[in-house]
């Protein structure tokens, strides 16, 4: 007689009908959508460069690794055993690994070291396909991407600091910045009384000689841990910039103490600090009281980070659901199988593709920047990107986490961590309303801006009537008096931002996709949730267009 264990006797069921897990994936391969975008877009250097990252940022190890940084959260070390300050951020080693990805292979600088042949829409897909490994340590990489605008208005300080800051290396030790082989910079604008209205700010700034001595503090200052951080302070000429490194020219640690660090909603692997300058010591950026104004060249870059996030979020969370549906039964059938599924994962499979389109049109026009209409769309694309893919990732997220039910919700899938990121980029650099009210400003005072929009936007007429309708009223809503046009910003920078990308999708998608992008987001049968597509919505088409 057969020797049955009692494991054996005892085991109630076999786990059948779920999905297979940990197989190495190729993001870059399987994503039609970037490929496409980027044979419209860029160079082709950027597709050759990006093929290692998706294959690197697909396997099963560095997925792991994206895991285990969210899982363990940076912590504070404020003083040593002996009691001196340290102000200290100690990450989890699998952090520093992701850290390594990205500046090993120069994603942090290839936007300046191949700036106008590419080199901004290379950063993109970049940070795009990286989200998907880990959004929250794309946070420093993103700032250090972004500083290079803003210390270019201070020939000296980009001197000194360029060269690291385009290495291509990390180090994530706390010693000078000239000890290093590179470096990576932070942002500390904001203070409790003010938010997003930076010259409300009350941290003071005193010459010493030709530098500065800073006090006040700063209510939220992004990766703390950073070997420099541009921060705005007030001088006797109005708010000025300024570069703080974390120490002084004499090797000595600066005068900035981390009072805590945030306990975030989501983006747990980054981290976010109070920080209180006791006369830190500092460098001038810019002109004197034109801090706003510099500052403005970072964010101008941080904001199309910020739009491009999502659409990486999203395109996780999609690829997540596609899998579980086409191996998981449900009444007889794949759950791909079933129309109403089908439906749901289709529309969410056009926001992927709307969404990669604008941020990668967007980038071109940074790249373009000889070009009088590329300089105006480059103004005024990324708020519309970045207000519109923010707003549809929390739904998007939500819908992806219920195409996997109840495990959709468990902390073990990467959706739950995705819904608690989702919010993250729409406060980041302006919340809504605030990236509306500078659409409105930019229509406003920049008429190239205006002239680029329309070239855009009547590229596509005649091919869609739904566009053409839709079209039609935002020309006529451009048209009304400010004050009306103010009231309904939300509106109007939604509705910008979606014929940008139904203008994008007819011209350069297959039909499937624009055609249904149209009716679904700019036509009558238009709703606000997703998943309510027309009955004969080309679904097979659409969804084929995910991954083979």
């Amino acid at each position: 007689m057969a020797d049955v264990s009692p494991r054996t006797r005892l085991a109630t069921h076999e786990v059948v009908n779920q999905p297979t897990l940990g197989e190495d994936n190729d993001l870059f391969a399987l994503d039609q959508p970037l490929q496409d975008a980027l044979a419209r877009e860029a160079p082709d250097w950027v597709a050759r460069r990006l093929a290692p990252l998706g294959v690197d940022v697909g396997s099963r190890r560095v997925q792991v690794l994206g895991e285990a940084a969210n899982r363990y959260p940076p912590e504070l070390h404020l003083f040593d055993r002996h009691g001196r300050r340290l102000d200290e951020v100690v990450y989890h080693p699998a952090y520093h690994e992701l850290m390594h990805l990205a500046c090993d292979h120069g994603w942090h600088a290839v936007a300046w070291q191949e700036e106008a042949r590419g080199g901004h829409q290379a950063h993109i897909a970049a940070m795009y396909l990286l989200t998907q490994a880990e959004p929250g340590f794309c946070c420093p990489i993103t700032m250090t991407h972004a500083a290079m605008p803003a210390l270019r208005h201070q020939p000296d300080v980009h001197a000194q600091w360029a060269p690291r800051l385009l290495a291509w290396d990390y180090d994530g030790r706390a010693v000078p910045a000239w000890d290093k082989p590179a470096v990576t910079l932070g942002m500390a604008m904001t203070e409790k009384q003010g938010g997003s209205d930076v010259r409300a700010n009350t941290t003071r700034a005193v010459a010493e000689g030709d530098s500065f001595r800073l006090t006040g503090h700063k209510w939220f200052c992004s990766a703390p841990m950073s070997d420099a951080f541009l921060t705005l302070a007030q001088t006797d000429d109005g708010l000025g910039c300024f570069l703080v490194p974390r120490f002084t020219p004499d090797d000595e640690r600066n005068a900035i103490e981390i009072q805590r660090l945030k306990d975030k909603c989501g983006n747990r692997a980054n981290a976010s600090a109070e920080i209180e300058y006791r006369g830190a010591w500092a460098q001038a950026v810019g002109e004197p009281g034109r801090g706003v104004a510099t500052i403005l060249e970072m964010v101008q870059q941080t904001r199309l980070d910020a739009a491009t996030a999502p659409v990486g979020m999203m395109r996780q969370a999609l690829v997540e659901a596609w899998r579980y549906v086409r191996q998981r039964q449900a009444f007889g059938k794949y759950l791909a199988e079933q129309p109403l599924m089908r439906a749901v994962i289709a529309d969410l499979a056009l926001e992927v593709e709307a969404g990669l389109a604008l941020v990668m049109r967007t980038a071109r026009a940074f790249d373009g920047a000889n070009s009088e209409h590329e300089r105006g769309l480059a103004r005024l694309a990324p708020a519309l990107a970045k207000y519109w893919h923010n707003r549809r990732g929390p739904g998007f997220m939500a819908e992806a986490m219920e195409c996997l039910g109840g495990i959709g919700y468990v902390e073990e899938t990467p959706l739950a961590r995705l819904y608690r990121e989702a919010p993250v980029n729409s406060i980041w650099e302006g919340s809504g309303n605030v990236i509306c009210l500078d659409v409105l400003r930019v229509l406003a005072r920049h008429p190239e801006s205006i002239e680029a929009l329309h070239e855009e936007l009547k590229a596509a007429r005649g091919t869609s009537a739904d566009y053409d309708r839709a079209v039609d009223d935002l020309e006529q809503a451009l048209a009304t008096d400010p004050a009306t046009l103010e009231r309904r910003a939300r509106w109007l920078t939604q509705r910008l931002a979606q014929c940008l990308q139904g203008s994008l999708l007819l011209r350069h998608a297959p039909p499937a996709v624009a055609e249904t992008f149209c009716r679904t987001r700019l036509g009558a049968e238009a709703g606000s949730v997703y998943g309510v597509l027309p009955v004969d919505a080309p679904c097979d088409a659409i969804l084929a267009r995910i991954m083979p």
